[in-house]
């Protein structure tokens, strides 16, 4: 696995050198400026046919919600299935929504709920093919260039969402909504073509595919045992939900502060873009100079100015690089967190952890937007900005507590082949439960240091795949400590094991040495059932009565 500094060191254009990923990646910053422009229009024409603030408000709502309730499926189908047909079904949903829309704009049907219905169809669309995207990226491009590629994304969206919008206003008011639903239609077919065209190499698993109860599970339970991924999660959310009253308030800020109108607002957007653009290129500069904590500081503080600049803003030209500093920070921040989780997450696995990851920040970023305009209401603008950079700052406070690290918990790459011992048994893959118990001799004098190596390799074991793990000691003989654990099946007890990386066989190698006297002896076992069968009865003809 490369080092930070290895990762460091990679420019931020080096991933656009893979043509794999260039074609994509450009591809989908044109649909990501059709769908923005789309967005715009939709909100537009909901204002126009309804009389209700809850249907205006329920557009934005109905496109994001697949995203944060369907996380941990469309991660579990995007860890299970090729991720670039998933990609290709999800970005055909969003055409097919876009699609439908113009149809109806073109036949004049404008009813509310059939445009939140396909406002909602593309929102599963891009709650299917983002995790799928995200994930793609450790299977196209080396490990190193996960950094820059990460923040190539994150880049590319703000720096579209600084023209999306006002593009999108433009085009409705000079040609109406029709015409930007038919240019969104027509901008999806770029990514579709780019996957269409571009295959990638992902290494295959000798097993059958993880049934989705279990993938869930196992996701949930990765997630919940990891502790980077944990703390990316906890402080990637309040992020979210402390960082976004910058732009969640800014068309109140060029409303009522700078009293000014749309191309007020669009200046500040551009200076938002402008300084996301900027930080981007030289983040990967930062990441050499500091520590990735350091960069999420740095971000934190940096959206505090923002905000508290934005308060005590007087003249455009200083909400601009007010603004500026604040879509810094911004990029850099989100930059962070990704990085972190998919340096975090196994491959097997960070379908899964993305979607979790992105279900919470996108909670995180719509409470904030929800907590903020509230304060805004009721109290005053300035100080709904003020409590926001308050709140930035006990974010980056946050890190004493849970720190984003540069050094991962344990290498990720798979420890090799595993020999299964050969069952005696007939078992199928779907054969089980499995039951695994390993017996070790420990010494007296060793027994503290044999339990705290048992703590770390129960959170190896329940990472991967293993339930209800115990340690037990026989009250007889001292010396006799047995592990226990279960897997739903046989191919779960061989998934297991292939998802072991090098430092879990490590401690196989230190148990072994704890208990050198007399080697540990591990024993499989499948669990039977002693209910009763079914009785079987006589099969009695059926005789008409005529």
């Amino acid at each position: 696995m490369p080092s930070h500094e290895e990762t460091a060191s990679v420019g931020l254009l080096a991933p656009l050198k893979n043509s794999t990923f260039r074609s994509i990646f450009f591809a989908s910053q044109l649909s990501s400026l059709g769908w923005l422009m789309q967005t715009v229009s939709l909100s537009w024409l909901m204002a126009t046919v309804s009389t209700s603030d809850v249907m205006v408000a329920l557009v934005q709502a109905s496109s994001t919600l697949p995203a944060f309730f369907l996380a941990i499926i469309v991660g579990a189908i995007a860890d299970n299935y090729s991720r670039r047909m998933v990609m290709i079904v999800g970005r055909s949903l969003m055409m097919a929504a876009s699609a439908m829309l113009t149809i109806l704009m073109a036949f004049g049907i404008t009813d509310p709920w059939l445009i939140l219905a396909f406002s909602f169809l593309d929102g599963c669309g891009i709650a299917l093919s983002d995790p799928a995207w995200r994930a793609s990226l450790g299977d196209m491009l080396e490990r190193r260039h996960l950094p820059s590629a990460v923040t190539l994304l994150n880049v590319g969206f703000n720096t579209v969402r600084s023209v999306g919008p006002a593009l999108g206003g433009i085009i409705v008011a000079v040609f109406g909504p029709l015409v930007t639903f038919a240019l969104t239609t027509l901008g999806f077919v770029a990514p579709l073509t780019a996957l269409w065209r571009n295959k990638w190499t992902v290494k295959a698993s000798p097993l059958p595919r993880e049934a989705l109860r279990t993938a869930i599970y196992d996701g949930l339970r990765f997630t919940a045992i990891s502790s980077e991924i944990k703390a990316t999660i906890v402080r990637g959310t309040l992020f979210g939900l402390t960082g976004t009253s910058m732009l969640a308030l800014l068309p109140l800020v060029a409303r009522d502060l700078l009293k000014g109108g749309p191309i007020d607002y669009g200046i500040l957007m551009g200076g938002f873009g402008a300084g996301a653009l900027i930080a981007g290129l030289a983040n990967p500069s930062l990441r050499r100079a500091v520590t990735q904590e350091v960069l999420i500081v740095l971000a934190c503080v940096a959206c505090a100015v923002c905000a508290i600049s934005l308060a005590l803003a007087s003249s455009l030209i200083v909400a601009t690089l007010s603004l500026a500093f604040g879509g810094a920070g911004w990029v850099t921040g989100w930059s962070g967190f990704g990085v972190n989780v998919q340096l975090a997450s196994p491959r097997w696995v960070v379908g899964r952890t993305i979607s979790i990851y992105s279900a919470f920040t996108y909670g995180g970023i719509a409470g904030g937007s929800w907590l903020w305009g509230i304060i805004a209401e009721t109290h005053s603008l300035s100080l709904s900005l003020g409590c926001s950079a308050a709140a930035s700052l006990i974010v980056a406070a946050l890190g004493l507590k849970l720190p984003i690290s540069d050094r991962l918990e344990s290498e990720l790459e798979a420890s090799g082949a595993f020999d299964a011992p050969v069952p005696a048994l007939d078992l199928k893959p779907r054969s089980g439960p499995i039951l695994v118990t390993t017996e070790y001799s420990i010494a007296d004098e060793s027994a503290d240091l044999f339990l705290e190596v048992m703590r770390k390799r129960r959170d190896v074991q329940s990472r991967v795949g293993a339930r209800q793990w115990t340690l037990s000691r026989d009250i007889q003989n001292a010396s006799r400590w047995i592990e226990t654990f279960r897997t739903p099946t046989w191919a779960d007890y061989h998934r297991l094991h292939h998802r072991l990386t090098v430092a879990d066989k490590e401690l196989e190698h230190q148990l072994s040495k704890l208990s050198a006297s007399n080697p540990p002896k591990t024993n499989i076992s499948v669990e039977r059932s002693t209910s009763p069968s079914p009785k079987s009865y006589p099969t009695v003809p059926y005789v008409s009565q005529k």
